[in-house]
């Protein structure tokens, strides 16, 4: 991945390469700004740009031996830590362990939530964390001496789902690091990561796509016209994930609107007997996906609270095609009376299947509490 590969993120980009002209660079930095931002992206051509052997004014070199390497993600002096999974050879798994599927997904594309990482390898109905045993590995790989550059780099993405036990261990060696050692945090969640961990860090904020970056980027990748990718990119509201999943009109996203249609609609039927199936139902997916679809829920809600505002004329409603076409006669149903309640509702449901929670418990009382908001 070279910075010219990513589709904008100009200031921020100009501010990492001009850290590595100047040599300032911090010995740890936390990349944070929201899921489809490209944060990523930006941390690998960042660590290649670091790495680089004859780099220019603007850009990694692209043919050298440390960029061919860093091309096919094996570089020895790069390191990689990202949620796991328990499974039943390992109880305390590592990063290392699914290193190969790791590779193989990020050369596909650099832009993926944190679901369809866990969904390519199987998760069931586990979560995805960073484990106590990470640590370790982490701490092994860099008291060793560089093999090739000058940095050793190591990218650790979405240290909010790091165990606190790994965070603690690792506080001393994030502040007091070996010479040439570079952490690169990415976050999409920074208020979830320990204080003391950000304390540590150089942030770096940033922000989503700008519609132009998004729209040249599907005309580019799926050869679409420039009408339908303007549309795209706004509706994405500054998320190259969400445009790609628009465009592609992805699975997951149809299903979550399933699911939600069918809360909403026996919900408002007080159909108490569909409703204590439909939690069933949601309670036998993984762990994941029920955050994935609570998450999506929030933010439907959000979109048709907007429409009921009359929102639309200022451009602060961001929907599209059957998103669109179901909230036309949706959102009168969402409102200032029930909108705080319900989002309540729904974080506190996320945050019991984050502390694995029985999930048909969880899901039967959202269900009816929805029951008793929806009308």
């Amino acid at each position: 991945m070279n910075f010219s590969q990513i589709p904008g993120q100009k200031e921020t980009i100009d501010r990492l390469i001009r850290s590595v002209k100047e040599q300032r660079v911090s010995h740890a930095q936390l990349l944070s700004g929201p899921e489809g931002c490209g944060s990523l992206a930006l941390a690998l051509a960042y660590a290649r740009y670091v790495s680089c052997e004859n780099r220019s004014e603007t850009d990694s070199c692209g043919i050298c031996k440390s960029c061919v390497k860093y091309e096919k993600m094996i570089h020895p002096d790069l390191h990689f830590v990202f949620p796991v999974i328990k499974n039943k050879k390992e109880t305390e798994p590592v990063s290392d362990s699914y290193i190969e599927e790791w590779r193989e997904f990020v050369k596909r594309s650099p832009y993926f939530t944190l679901n369809s990482w866990l969904d390519s390898i199987e998760v069931g109905n586990a979560q995805g964390l960073i484990f106590a045993s990470e640590a370790g590995e982490i701490i092994k790989k860099l008291n060793l001496k560089s093999f090739e550059s000058d940095f050793k780099i190591m990218i650790i993405w979405l240290p909010e789902k790091m165990h606190l036990s790994t965070a603690n261990k690792l506080l001393k060696l994030i502040e007091e690091p070996p010479e040439k050692t570079l952490f690169l945090l990415v976050s999409e969640e920074p208020d979830k990561v320990i204080p003391t961990i950000i304390s540590r860090c150089q942030l770096i904020k940033i922000p989503g796509f700008s519609i132009r970056d998004i729209r040249d980027y599907l005309i580019r990748k799926y050869n679409c016209s420039d009408e339908k990718a303007q549309e795209i990119a706004r509706v994405a509201n500054g998320s190259i994930i969400r445009a790609a999943e628009l465009f592609e009109n992805e699975d997951s996203s149809l299903q979550n609107l399933e699911k939600f249609k069918k809360l909403m609609r026996f919900a408002w039927k007080r159909d108490i007997i569909s409703v204590i199936s439909w939690s069933e139902e949601i309670a036998g997916t993984g762990r994941e996906a029920q955050k994935n679809f609570i998450s999506y829920t929030l933010r439907i809600l959000r979109e048709n609270l907007m429409l009921s505002l009359g929102q639309l004329k200022n451009d602060l409603v961001f929907l599209a095609g059957e998103e669109a076409a179901f909230s036309k006669n949706f959102h009168p149903f969402i409102n200032q009376e029930n909108i705080y309640q319900l989002a309540d509702e729904f974080n506190i449901a996320y945050s019991h299947v984050e502390a694995n929670g029985n999930a048909k418990i969880i899901f039967l009382d959202l269900a009816l509490k929805v029951t008793k908001l929806i009308r």
